[in-house]
């Protein structure tokens, strides 16, 4: 265990105890020690004051009102450890913020304020003037977070409608503790057996502690947008994201966090869809191919507006416009929750066009570099991630079907480097200004002849260049030269072809 924590944070518990204070490792970096996680950062508890804890340490800093100083280390993975004098806090009026900070007298107040029994948990190191210690360490276990970090329980603290009460946003935290953990779990399994098979046995939050969220959900719509968009960030990008936003239904909470995804919920579809739309956004969510927050948000909310634009009942149900009219509802919500704006249009951008149509008999390259236009060819990838994003969230087997690896395929060969005219730096208007001539065959055959030597050299492709080489060409015998350009380019484009089509799967 000993050898697991960064010689730093021994050294501040030893310097501290050498002045006569208590000190522990607490919180959120012993429960990951004790799943055998490296912990982000580390947090330590003392009682010693804040004054005092600065004198020990004069490269340290104080900017808060809960008794946390800041001290400098030369680590450079962890640069600055945490140290908090014991406290307790009185009465939330807010359900935010505590109306008073006090010292406490003991490690056993200070653990008894904190939100779950996972993170109740401390850890003693033993001093050298202990004789013939059992062990170099103690664990200091008050509320048997041991025994639920075994059964992957989340369980309050003592009395969890009080734990709740003192801070509202602990009621999210559960959810993404479960969430969050599991996923972790999963990402261990996988190293070491590298299979599919489900876990045996799932993170899930206590029964009085679900109670208790459900009992004091509403108490969230006085946490700040912008908290509980952090929480919401970490359930969203989590391996386990589906069954975090479903947790947050069961538990009354997503009521005050995207009530608009509610509204879909028990809401048929039509003959195309065998869920609600609220399943299939869940779905959706699950099955998003990428880790990008503005895909994920987008798998979840793209069809945010279909409650609110059917029309009829049944398999001949219709959702007109729900593309168009969801970005304007994603907008809302993500600016409600404080989402950064390069977020709020990047999701904009997706929903409003994750209807677009491609067929291979049917549309042609002209037709995929207007999309490639409207939405940007660095969004592509992530409109189709969000196209199978739905796919699959509808129940569909396959995740990307012959057309969209044709699509692939089309937007591969039309973004390529320069295999037309249309790709070059300079264009016929440029050509007539340089050359001073009239228009005519001859601009068509020297911008072929360019053509060709972009391709040899694509790093020729510059205004500069291509305008004083045009002057040299247009003093030789062009015909000639055309051939020539012409040959080159259809075997670049030849070959270009056959690789892309390879890279892609299509014929």
């Amino acid at each position: 265990m000993l050898k697991k924590i960064p010689k730093s944070v021994l050294e501040i518990l030893k310097k501290l105890e050498e002045n006569n204070f208590e000190a522990y490792i607490v919180g959120g970096c012993v429960r990951d020690l004790l799943m055998e996680r490296e912990p982000k950062d580390w947090d330590i508890t003392t009682n010693a004051k804040p004054e005092e804890i600065m004198k020990i340490f004069p490269d340290s800093f104080y900017e808060n009102k809960f008794f946390t100083v800041g001290i400098k280390t030369e680590d450079e993975k962890y640069p600055v450890v945490e140290v908090t004098t014991f406290r307790i806090e009185q009465k939330y009026s807010d359900k935010r913020h505590p109306d008073e900070v006090k010292f406490a007298k003991t490690l056993a107040q200070d653990l008894g304020r904190r939100d779950f029994t996972l993170n109740a948990l401390a850890i003693a190191i033993k001093s050298k003037k202990v004789k013939k210690p059992k062990s170099n360490y103690e664990i200091i276990d008050l509320f048997e977070g041991q025994r639920d970090l075994k059964n992957k329980i989340i369980r309050a603290v003592g009395n969890p409608d009080e734990r709740f009460n003192e801070d509202a946003l602990r009621m999210m935290r559960a959810v993404r503790f479960a969430v969050s953990l599991q996923s972790q779990d999963q990402k261990s399994k996988t190293k070491i057996q590298n299979d599919n098979t489900k876990l045996k046995n799932n993170w899930k939050i206590e029964e009085d502690t679900f109670s208790a969220i459900k009992n004091n959900a509403t108490n969230l719509k006085y946490v700040s947008q912008e908290r509980i968009c952090d929480e919401l960030k970490k359930i969203i990008l989590s391996d386990n994201s589906s069954e975090g936003i479903d947790a947050l239904h069961e538990t009354g909470l997503l009521e005050y966090i995207i009530p608009e995804l509610e509204k879909g919920y028990g809401v048929k579809q039509n003959g195309h869809h065998i869920y609600t739309i609220y399943k299939h956004n869940l779905l959706s969510l699950k099955f998003c191919p990428s880790e990008k927050l503005e895909v994920r948000l987008a798998a979840l909310l793209h069809d945010i507006a279909k409650p609110e634009t059917k029309r009829g009942e049944g398999e001949n149900a219709t959702f007109y416009n729900h593309d168009h009219v969801g970005k304007r509802v994603a907008e809302k919500i993500l600016k409600r929750l404080r989402f950064s704006n390069d977020v709020v249009e990047k999701v904009k951008l997706l929903i409003d066009n994750h209807m677009f149509y491609y067929n291979p008999d049917g549309v042609g390259e002209s037709s995929v570099r207007r999309l490639i236009k409207k939405v940007g060819l660095q969004n592509i990838k992530d409109l189709i991630d969000l196209r199978i994003s739905d796919r699959l969230g509808s129940g569909v087997p396959k995740a990307k079907p012959y057309k969209l690896r044709h699509l692939e395929y089309i937007v591969d060969k039309v973004s390529h480097d320069a295999i037309s005219v249309k790709m070059l730096r300079i264009n016929g208007n440029d050509l007539m200004k340089v050359l001073k001539i009239n228009p005519g065959p001859k601009i068509g055959t020297i911008l072929d002849v360019l053509l060709a030597e972009v391709i040899e050299s694509p790093e020729k492709n510059t205004q500069e260049y291509l305008s004083k080489r045009a002057l040299e060409l247009d003093k030789n015998d062009i015909e000639k030269l055309r051939k020539m350009a012409k040959v080159k380019i259809e075997e670049k484009k030849e070959e270009e072809d056959k690789e892309i089509k390879k890279k892609h799967w299509v014929k």
